[in-house]
């Protein structure tokens, strides 16, 4: 259900580097959230650097909400990057878990397992 990889680079190398990386495999990065410093602010700290990213490839949505509306739930994907044992994390929702689900032609599932291996290529290019 959630893909991860994981890197030696710190979470500053992979944040400072996430955007242009995306942007290379057909992605832009919409908006970012920086848990710890969100929950702090509310009176709810956590220890661990959790940096959400919230990514789109215009196109794969266009073509699939125009057939799926409901498949918004599943947008803008989504990368998580945090520490873990000592070696940074990158997690994603592996999308071949709900692409049988999607109510879409089988071309637009198509594009989907192909903008989903183009995740997997951003995350593990880290």
């Amino acid at each position: 259900m959630i893909y991860t990889t994981t890197t030696d680079l710190s979470l500053q190398e992979i944040n400072s580097n996430l955007e242009a990386s995306a942007k290379s495999h057909a992605f832009g990065v919409l908006h970012h959230y920086e848990f710890k410093k969100i929950l702090e602010s509310k009176g709810f700290p956590i220890e661990k650097d959790i940096t959400l990213y919230e990514i789109c490839n215009p196109k794969g949505a266009q073509a699939l909400l125009t057939q799926s509306p409901e498949a918004s739930v599943f947008l803008p994907c989504r990368i998580s990057v945090y520490e873990e044992n000592g070696k940074r994390v990158l997690a994603t929702i592996n999308l071949e878990d709900f692409i049988e689900y999607i109510d879409a032609t089988d071309d637009i599932k198509e594009h989907l397992r192909s903008l989903y291996q183009d995740i997997l290529k951003l995350l593990n290019a880290f």
